[in-house]
């Protein structure tokens, strides 16, 4: 019960099917399924995605707060660069599988090395600057 409160859930929802929950509700679940383990260490995949603007701030900061509280370390693998520039201290930018681009989040987002991590950074925040067919090449 103890972890529901924590993630931001009213204990007495712990015996409701997963269809009862709000798509924020279930994220706040499945944080506080890895939270009572006590980790050190939580792999997050997509942990915003689907989740409209106000309910992945919400989150964004339950993660942060989340971290600050038990020292976790967390392996963020997303592709929304507007909650990895929240998140993330150190980024790694992925193409085909393979890294093309990797370092402190600052330094990632604010002077970007490679043409395709500068038009991903341009499409995400910039959309009208993006340059034509560098992602999709």
């Amino acid at each position: 019960a103890a972890v529901l409160k924590e993630v931001g859930l009213d204990p007495a929802t712990r015996n409701r099917y997963p269809h009862e929950f709000s798509g924020g509700q279930r994220q706040r679940v499945a944080i506080a399924r890895a939270m009572v383990l006590n980790p050190r260490f939580v792999m997050l995949d997509e942990p915003t995605s689907a989740l409209d603007m106000s309910v992945q701030a919400q989150v964004v900061d339950l993660l942060r707060s989340l971290q600050a509280k038990h020292d976790l370390a967390y392996l963020f693998i997303s592709h929304d660069l507007k909650v990895i520039r929240a998140l993330a201290n150190d980024v790694i930018v992925m193409r085909n599988g393979r890294i093309v681009e990797a370092g402190p989040s600052q330094q990632i987002f604010e002077n970007p090395q490679t043409d395709y991590t500068r038009a991903l950074i341009s499409a995400a925040f910039k959309i009208e600057t993006a340059p034509v067919g560098i992602v999709s090449e």
